[in-house]
């Protein structure tokens, strides 16, 4: 089992039900899955540019990413309905929890004037997304290899009910927000 799975078991989980009044343990909120999304540019223009996104893109998460196509032609951006546009990746179980590890630990103090995770990133059920600019973060991509820089969006998805609910997870968890 992975240790912070472990340890929400037997530590956090206790802790978030009576500091958040919740009577039933399986009220408790968790995390569901991490979806891991990024918009590939000019994967219209070349089709290597999607192909060399997704296996840095599986080298990081650890799976196969899924190509998002495009709904609805648009012409401004010389996008056809149909036409590879992005990636996504659903992490759940042991990879999940062993991705936030590493975004806890290693990926978010590798950013430059790190000073913590926005706090205004929560929907009103208590999910949070984070984008990041560079995709050369992670310790598996060699900057020396990726040829342009690529952005990246992940989204926490969890059980909570409300944005409180969502922060005290995930502070529990170890994300660090910054101060107010």
């Amino acid at each position: 089992m992975n240790t912070l799975k472990k340890r929400y078991m037997e530590t956090v989980r206790n802790e978030l039900k009576t500091s958040l009044g919740i009577t039933n343990l399986m009220r408790v909120p968790h995390l569901e899955k991490i979806v891991v999304n990024m918009g590939v540019r000019d994967a219209v223009l070349d089709k290597k540019h999607i192909e060399k996104a997704g296996e840095a893109m599986a080298i990081v998460t650890g799976q196969k990413p899924r190509v998002a196509k495009a709904k609805k032609s648009i012409a401004g951006f010389k996008v056809r309905e149909g036409d590879a546009i992005g990636l996504v990746v659903t992490l759940r179980g042991d990879r999940m929890y062993a991705f936030f590890e590493k975004m806890v630990s290693v990926v978010l103090p590798r950013l430059r004037d790190f000073h913590g995770v926005k706090r205004s990133s929560f929907d009103p059920q208590g999910n949070y997304t984070l984008g990041m600019t560079e995709f050369a973060v992670f310790p598996e991509v060699d900057p020396a290899n990726s040829e342009r820089v690529q952005g990246i969006e992940i989204s926490f998805v969890n059980s909570a009910k409300s944005r409180e609910e969502g922060l005290a997870l995930l502070t529990a968890l170890g994300m660090p927000f910054e101060k107010e």
